[in-house]
């Protein structure tokens, strides 16, 4: 039995990915900050360790006896857009599981990247892994720390022979998003807080489909490459219907023109660096709300088993679990 050692596994991901984990019978570890709870993992039979990820000698520590490492810790906010705890946590983080994986020689590192360090395409021709990367026009320091840690784990492979490869997954839905995080626009839609939508898109994915794509790559995926984990390509207004439909409200039904949505984005961005609030809307979001970010997956479909569940599943039992546990009631 491999002893799985993974960071982050308190969150969205985290949480899906170590009951998936258990379940295949694999003897989990996971490192949590100092300080936090385990949350939802509570009650699971899991050896938990506590540490900070900017300790490179707590790290270590925590990962010695483990033969797979499952690196999906990150610094995920988009508000404040820019600072250097982005860099420290996503690149200086990840440089000290590099480290520990080195000195403990792992068997495999596997680094949770984002689909956002390949530039995006359209319906006809959406992005895949040879697509150079483009977000940083954004300038938002966590889509170009997440990229520098991308790059910082190919470097290792190339120089040091480092085994391990990055696996990019896109908009992620689905249970135990207890922050929330993607799950935000699932409640605002579900609680009627969102009237209008933008004329852009994203690729959007069953948050299980990428724990068991993971999991898969454990055995099956290759060292040194990178693999873009999403389903469906969907415009804004086509996935807050289908969740206004399943969560049994009113679709937003406003199209909102990309000049107004920047304006909004730029008011309520200077607003909340004024007045010390995360605004709902910032002029880096409001810009990316007005683009299509689509891509193709067949790679990971073909060669880590990928599964491709109906984002209505993913929806359905993301607004179950909210329900659940009193979200859509706050």
């Amino acid at each position: 039995m491999k002893k799985v050692f993974v960071t982050g596994a308190d969150g969205l991901l985290g949480n899906n990915l170590v009951r998936l984990l258990l379940s295949r019978a694999y003897s989990v570890k996971v490192f949590i900050q100092t300080g936090k709870t385990p949350g939802y993992l509570s009650g699971l039979p899991i050896d938990l360790s506590y540490g900070d990820i900017l300790n490179p000698l707590e790290v270590s520590n925590a990962m010695r006896g483990c033969e797979v490492v499952i690196h999906a810790a990150a610094l995920t906010n988009t508000w404040p857009t820019r600072g250097e705890l982005y860099y420290k946590v996503n690149v200086e983080g990840t440089r000290h599981v590099i480290e520990a994986a080195k000195a403990h020689k792992v068997s495999k590192l596997i680094h949770i990247g984002t689909a956002n360090s390949f530039g995006a395409g359209t319906r006809e021709q959406p992005g895949t892994e040879k697509n150079p990367f483009t977000a940083g026009k954004f300038r938002l320091d966590y889509i170009t720390s997440k990229y520098e840690a991308h790059q910082l784990i190919m470097q290792e492979v190339i120089n040091n022979q480092l085994p391990a490869l990055v696996l990019n997954p896109t908009f992620m839905i689905g249970p135990f998003d207890a922050k929330p995080s993607t799950g935000k626009m699932i409640i605002s839609i579900a609680t009627g807080k969102v009237p209008a939508f933008t004329i852009g898109g994203r690729n959007f994915v069953f948050v299980k489909d990428v724990a068991t794509a993971i999991v898969n790559a454990i055995e099956k995926g290759r060292i040194g490459e990178a693999y873009i984990l999403g389903h469906e390509n969907l415009t804004y207004k086509d996935i807050f219907s289908k969740i206004a439909r399943l969560a049994q409200v009113k679709a937003p039904g406003i199209l909102m023109p990309p000049f107004l949505i920047l304006f909004f984005g730029r008011i309520l961005g200077a607003m909340g660096s004024l007045f010390g609030f995360e605004p709902g809307i910032s002029y880096p979001l409001a810009a990316i709300s007005n683009e299509v970010h689509y891509y193709d997956c067949k790679k990971a479909i073909n060669e880590l088993g990928l599964p491709q569940t109906p984002i209505e599943e993913a929806i359905k039992e993301a607004l179950s679990w909210f329900e659940k546990e009193g979200y859509l009631a706050r």
